[in-house]
């Protein structure tokens, strides 16, 4: 029996590892990178190991300094967790040779399945070994990773050597294996993958179905189960596919098998993960089961019944990120001031006060509904997001909600280019306007709280000025002897963590919360308050690049310097955060004026990188 596990991961998916090792009595050790010393991850094990470095190859991709922390911890099995070593068939091996238990499938499993172009072969499939301009558009792929680390479209040929080495760079860095691939994109299609789960005795469940067409940089963003509006015909198709996948590698633990599904209703092999799914929770909620305490059985060598438990219902699972969606998916660092998801299951690796850093991905937690029907779990999660309290970096909030409520979505007529087509109109600004009056009014009376009471005469009407979404609010208040008035709008309460304000007959709450001098939230909406008079040394020069996020200047485009013609969209230079490489692109068609950015430097939020001046 398991005494001790440690998580080689971090973040979410090691809290939720933990959380079922409680359950089953369990001990659990952490490893933590010095960047994740207080991470929550950290403080909730029963014993922690430090990893000294901040980045993935210093610390969770090195399997040495891992197996070298559990035996030192007492630990007697390890779990990889998804992603850094999770696919490594020499970690397992080092594990298994360290006298440990790998809750996982055997290093010949993961050998055979971890590189997707063994995996292909496996299934009698083959990567392009030469592009040419019919076989356009193409996706490559890291051969050893998901996630959608190291992966890129490339519709036109010129483009196809530059994506390849910024694939390769991104593998390298996330997986610490920088080998890719190329498979034909599939325009249209829908993602949908099988859940395996496999014993030592011969045993193999194939749990469902589930659809992740919903991704941006080609990582899943809302998943669900079972993927809406397949034949029986298809999904048993699919199911025999991924229990023919798991026997030909004699598998055991969990799995997936992964399928695109082109609109003629033709189902692809894609790849197997070795591995548990980020989505996992959903078939969780289907079946009715907890697949890291079967993980935990199979590793013990304990037997699955033949057959697994019924399905019921349908569960729907969003990722929160911190990123702006409107801006390229920019990943966004900072506070967590507060995360609270009211009425589904969260899994998260942040609590409140948390800091959100620039060395790992950017998502904050999992939100996950199950209900009898589809609707109603759609229904139910898209309210609970909406109700949510994220106060802290942006995040995609706003953009997970309408997803959800979006008539394409609702009719199960989604496909991975669903964000391409509708992203625009997900994410224009739709700011609550009396947020800005409510905010304002919770500032008044936490002013006139600290200065004594509010007068007994009236007052000159009072100006806030506020911005959200881009744009500026300003809003006008007075005190009189009854309180606080505004025009056109009753105040019925003003405190300075409630407003409740009647316009037109319909009384509504605003919730809100400040912290620092200027970041106020009011229900679901963002607000910065500007000063009365704006500081002139703020502004930047027109075409002014500063960086979006902090992080590394990777490199520079070639021959790019000051004076050169550059075009409107025209990469200039890419960052690395947050495990992923970002463009900068010249806002519009000019003249570069100024480049301040170097290889290699490091750079805060705000750095200004480059000047653009339009021509």
């Amino acid at each position: 029996m398991i005494s001790t596990v440690l998580v080689a991961n971090r973040g979410e998916i090691a809290c939720r590892i933990f959380r079922t090792c409680r359950e089953l009595g369990i001990r659990t050790v952490a490893v933590h990178s010095d960047a994740d010393e207080n991470a929550l991850h950290a403080r909730v094990a029963d014993a922690t190991v430090r990893l000294p470095g901040a980045t993935p190859a210093e610390t969770y991709l090195r399997a040495d300094l891992i197996v070298k922390a559990a035996v030192a911890s007492g630990a007697d099995a390890v779990h990889p967790g998804y992603g850094f070593l999770s696919e490594n068939a020499d970690f397992a091996r080092a594990v298994r040779d360290a006298g440990l238990v790998w809750v996982g499938p055997p290093p010949e499993a993961i050998e055979a399945m971890a590189s997707k172009t063994r995996a292909k072969e496996l299934m009698g499939l083959a990567p392009l070994t030469e592009v040419t301009e019919a076989d356009l558009p193409v996706l490559v792929k890291a051969a050893a990773g998901g996630g959608g680390r190291g992966m890129r479209v490339v519709r036109e040929l010129a483009a196809l050597d530059g994506e390849l080495a910024a694939a390769r760079a991104e593998a390298t860095s996330a997986f610490g294996d920088g080998e890719v691939f190329v498979e034909p994109y599939l325009e249209g299609g829908r993602h949908v993958e099988v859940q395996i789960l496999a014993d030592t005795h011969g045993t193999v469940w194939a749990l469902g179905t589930r659809d992740c067409s919903l991704q941006r940089r080609h990582q899943k963003v809302i998943e669900e189960a079972p993927a809406p509006g397949l034949t029986p015909e298809l999904t048993e198709d699919l199911l025999r596919m991924a229990v023919r996948a798991a026997g030909a590698v004699d598998y055991e633990g969990a799995g997936t098998v992964e399928f695109l599904v082109s609109a003629d209703g033709r189902a692809h092999f894609l790849e197997m993960n070795t591995r548990l799914q980020v989505e996992h929770p959903v078939t969780e909620a289907v079946y009715g089961l907890d697949l890291v305490a079967l993980q935990i059985r199979v590793a013990e060598g304990h037997a699955l019944e033949s057959d697994p438990p019924r399905a019921r219902g349908h569960a729907v699972e969003a990722r929160l990120y911190a990123e702006d969606p409107a801006s390229g998916w920019t990943p966004q660092t900072g506070t967590l001031h507060r995360l609270a998801v009211p009425d589904v299951r969260l899994d998260t690796g942040y609590a409140d006060g948390d800091t959100i850093g620039v060395h790992y991905d950017p998502m904050l937690a999992k939100a996950v509904a199950h209900a009898p029907t589809r609707a109603e779990a759609v229904r139910r999660l898209a309210t609970a997001l909406d109700r949510a309290a994220v106060h802290g970096p942006p995040t995609n909030r706003d953009l997970l909600v309408r997803s959800l409520r979006h008539e394409e979505f609702s009719a199960a007529r989604m496909d991975t280019g669903f964000y391409d087509r509708h992203l625009s109109e997900l994410t224009a600004p739709a700011p609550d306007r009396h947020a800005p009056l409510a905010a304002a009014l919770a500032d008044a009376h936490t002013r006139a709280s600290r200065f004594g009471g509010f007068r007994n005469l009236p007052s000159r009407p009072q100006t806030k000025r506020y911005e959200t979404a881009g744009e500026e609010h300003e809003v006008h208040y007075r005190h009189t002897r009854a309180g606080l008035e505004a025009d056109g709008v009753r105040v019925v309460h003003a405190d300075a963590d409630l407003v409740v304000l009647e316009v037109e007959g319909v009384r509504r709450k605003f919730e809100v919360a400040r912290y620092g001098d200027d970041r106020v939230y009011v229900n679901a909406t963002t607000l910065t308050a500007l000063p009365r008079f704006p500081d002139p040394t703020d502004r930047h020069a027109p075409g002014s690049l500063l960086a979006p996020m902090p992080g590394t200047v990777v490199r520079i485009a070639d021959g790019l310097a000051v004076g050169a013609a550059v075009t409107a969209g025209e990469p200039l230079l890419w960052l690395e955060a947050m495990k992923m490489e970002h463009r900068i692109t010249a806002p519009h068609t000019g003249t570069l004026t100024a480049l301040h950015a170097t290889p290699g430097q490091q750079i805060e939020v705000a750095t200004l990188l480059a000047v653009v001046q339009a021509t």
